[in-house]
């Protein structure tokens, strides 16, 4: 910005800006990991398996036998987690998106059941929710997937679009998103949505929902939580049992780099995946599984009370950032606008104006890392250069409403610098 745009409310935004820059911080709001507090609640895996614990389930876990379905108490376990039977329900290793990276691998070299061919032979596209998760788009892009993005609304995906795109083309072989708590706004999906995606009439026979409900259990308060829906169960009432594919892992509930991925689907759709798992793999690591189950059958309420635990030390840290926010630049929108999310890791936030590359340029410059402005669009390309999403759980509660007093002072600067802009070019 030049030099002589000036109004007073720019030149307060600038003073405050700089007086923050003058303090020389390094604060990390990027990516969405858990603290160190998080992880020591789990510190009792490092020592829960004994010589005594080397047979589960009748099984040798030191040894090859035990099936690419994981453990029969895992399967159990993760079953009751995502309201499903076990037979429904494959155990991996970490992590939910390797999971997800193999089915989509394996529907493109062989087709889905239902398919008339491999996915690969047919220019896939598939449907992504906007504003996003980049792993996903990542992901797809790198297999060779065409994206089409929907909206994501206060109670799920842009349903209505979804339909007009799936209806429409024989190509479009799904949709991959967040149900419960998305990435990055913390919406949940409906069960009416939820119902008209399982019964939704796709032109192409084999029309699948990749749910990555990664933050299920993931609730802040326990007075006010969203309700998960149950793709696998709705997809067979709607006469399409195949149709949904559930993932998630203990990425967040456990050790970020040492936990377990799973996933939910019919029987038929479980033994699809196991047979191409059989392929490349003798099974997955039944150690780590058999640490699992011992940890969190064994831990104060189960896996609720482990999530609980959690919900102590992440909540005050979302609070801290609305809480900020709404003190710095109101809640009126003239600034900007934010989620206030019932669980998961992100707030999702929108400039009034369209300045996000520029707020996470002057924040990188006052010290504070944020995503990069476009993350949670395909190709990093926010059309609307609004976007920004929040990752508040790693730092102390401190740090983050420092760092958010730095964010929206970045805003206020960002903001009138576009005003003035736009009223010295109208002159």
């Amino acid at each position: 910005m030049t030099k002589e745009l000036s109004t007073p409310a720019l030149e307060a935004a600038r003073q405050t800006y700089e007086a923050f820059r003058a303090r020389g911080l390094n604060l990390n709001m990027q990516r969405g990991q858990p603290s160190d507090a998080d992880f020591d609640l789990s510190n009792g895996l490092l020592t829960v398996l004994g010589e005594e614990d080397v047979k589960m389930d009748g099984l040798d876990l030191r040894n090859y036998p035990g099936g690419v379905a994981g453990l029969p108490s895992a399967r159990a376990l993760f079953a009751h987690y995502l309201d499903v039977k076990a037979e429904n329900v494959l155990v991996w290793n970490n992590s939910s998106l390797e999971l997800q990276g193999l089915v989509l691998t394996f529907a493109l070299l062989h087709g889905v059941r239902g398919s008339v061919a491999p996915w690969i032979t047919q220019k896939p596209k598939m449907i992504v929710t906007v504003p996003g998760y980049d792993r996903h788009f990542l992901l797809l892009q790198t297999l060779g997937f065409e994206l089409l993005t929907v909206d994501m609304q206060p109670d799920g995906p842009d349903v209505d679009a979804i339909e007009r795109l799936a209806g429409a083309d024989p190509s479009v072989k799904g949709v991959l998103f967040v149900p419960t708590y998305s990435n990055p706004g913390g919406e949940t999906i409906s069960l009416e949505k939820a119902r008209r995606l399982a019964g939704l009439e796709a032109a192409a026979p084999d029309f699948t929902i990749f749910a990555d409900d990664a933050y299920r259990a993931h609730h802040l308060w326990d007075e006010d939580r969203a309700e998960p829906v149950n793709f696998v169960a709705l997809s067979r009432d709607a006469g399409s049992p195949d149709r949904a594919f559930v993932f998630a892992s203990t990425s967040k509930v456990t050790f970020a780099g040492a936990g377990l991925g799973f996933v939910a689907s019919s029987e038929d759709n479980i033994r699809w995946l196991a047979q191409y798992l059989n392929a490349q793999s003798i099974g997955p690591n039944k150690l780590e599984q058999a640490r699992h189950v011992k940890f969190l059958t064994e831990y104060p309420g189960g896996l609720e009370g482990l999530m609980r635990q959690h919900a102590a030390i992440i909540a005050p840290k979302f609070e801290a950032v609305a809480e900020t926010l709404r003190a710095e630049l109101g809640e009126d929108g003239a600034y900007a606008t934010w989620t206030q999310p019932k669980g998961g890791y992100f707030i999702s936030l929108n400039t009034s104006e369209p300045v996000a590359d520029r707020v996470v340029q002057l924040a990188q410059a006052a010290g504070v890392s944020l995503t990069p402005a476009g993350a949670t669009y395909p190709a990093g390309q926010d059309p609307h250069n609004r976007n920004i999403r929040l990752a508040p759980t790693r730092p102390p509660v401190e740090e983050v409403r420092t760092a958010m007093q730095v964010v929206a002072a970045c805003i206020r600067l960002a903001t009138e610098e576009a005003r003035a802009t736009r009223e010295q070019a109208g002159r």
